[in-house]
């Protein structure tokens, strides 16, 4: 008996040690997996300016002859040790300021000079994004990290230019994704939106939010309307006797229907919601682009970019390459970009989980069809 007591005990404590064991080891891998899990996020940003050095000296070091390239290397080094002497001094000035202004803090007398030390302007900073834009407007998301992370940084006297591309898509997904773009302009930061291919109809709702459109001259612009289309398989599923239930409640849960016969009722309705999401849309755009003959641009036509300039839809004609160009001289060029990286096992559930939401929308009738 005495033999099972202790045995008992033994257990008990071996059971509590393991126990003890697979908490901590659960502890310690649920913070790993955190931790990588936050690290997979990253945002990657570049120094445009740098780039543009280094394409000027590769091409440079490719056609000038042996006695240039090595006067145009002898005239970048002094040019980099009067740059670096420079910016010695002005750190060393800043410091000095920084402990003036200290000293002041603590009712020391300052000078006037310290002052105006610290009160350099900085270099002004264009930071550059990009929207490459679906039916879905998936890159809002990305866009949205993009646009946080210059908020934190960005005062009134940088610039963001966003390079859009989009055709348009769903109405509620474009809504949000210039609502992002909002964000720019109500903290009183420049926002510019170049064109290069196309921005029209949810892309264009994006691009009216910007201080100032420039636009390549055969991109499209405009498209400012709104559609549904819905294939109908009623008469397919009657002749081949197939019965269709669909039960809602709510008169206008379901309007026109893809396999159900529509009825003239419900293509009242949905041209109703169609009218409406235009007047908003008309009406949105008028907000941002006041002197704009709003009847005569939302039609549902698009224009090439030189007719949109004559229209009064974009700004100035010029690509962004040639305003990134002409801005680098005086202006310090970051290219922001937010990624998410994905294992294995989360790219295929991905791809199940978009493979099944597709599924979900053929057969959810498409609920809200409405594309802009």
């Amino acid at each position: 008996m005495e033999f099972l007591t202790d045995y008992g005990l033994f257990l008990s404590k071996a059971i509590t040690i393991v126990a003890a064991i697979l908490i901590v080891t659960g502890s310690l891998m649920s913070m790993a997996m955190r931790q990588k899990r936050s690290s997979d996020k990253q945002l990657d940003i570049t120094h445009l300016n740098k780039e543009y050095e280094e394409m000027e000296k590769t091409i440079s070091s490719a056609l000038l002859s042996d006695t240039a390239l090595k006067g145009m290397m002898k005239a970048e080094k002094k040019q980099d040790k009067l740059k670096a002497k420079e910016e010695k001094k002005a750190e060393k000035k800043a410091n000095k300021a920084k402990s003036k202004l200290s000293a002041a803090k603590n009712d020391e007398p300052t000078s006037d000079t310290a002052i105006e030390a610290n009160s350099e302007p900085e270099k002004r900073r264009m930071f550059v994004i990009d929207f490459d834009g679906d039916i879905p407007a998936s890159a809002a998301d990305s866009m949205r990290e993009e646009i946080s992370a210059i908020l934190t940084y960005a005062n009134e006297k940088d610039e963001v230019l966003v390079r859009l591309e989009s055709g348009g898509g769903m109405v509620h997904s474009y809504g949000f994704a210039a609502s992002q773009l909002q964000r720019i302009r109500d903290k009183g930061i420049p926002l510019t939106v170049s064109v290069d291919k196309v921005a029209a109809s949810g892309g264009y709702m994006m691009a009216c939010v910007a201080n100032k459109i420039i636009a390549a001259p055969f991109s499209i612009i405009g498209s400012i309307g709104v559609l549904a289309q819905i294939p109908n398989l009623h008469r397919l599923l009657k002749k081949h006797d197939i019965d269709y239930e669909q039960l809602h409640a709510g008169e206008y849960k379901r309007t026109l229907t893809m396999f159900g016969e529509n009825t003239d009722k419900a293509r009242v309705k949905m041209q109703e919601e169609l009218e409406e999401t235009h007047t908003l849309f008309k009406g949105f755009v008028k907000s941002q682009r006041p002197s704009l003959d709003i009847d005569k641009v939302s039609t549902g036509e698009h224009w090439l970019g030189t007719r949109a300039l004559e229209l009064g839809l974009v700004d100035a004609l010029q690509t962004s390459d040639d305003y990134l160009m002409s801005a680098r001289e005086d202006t310090e060029l970051f290219h922001l970009s937010y990624s998410e990286k994905k294992n294995m096992m989360d790219k295929l559930s991905s791809v199940m989980s978009l493979r099944w939401n597709q599924q979900q929308k053929i057969l959810q009738d498409f609920e809200k069809p409405l594309l802009m």
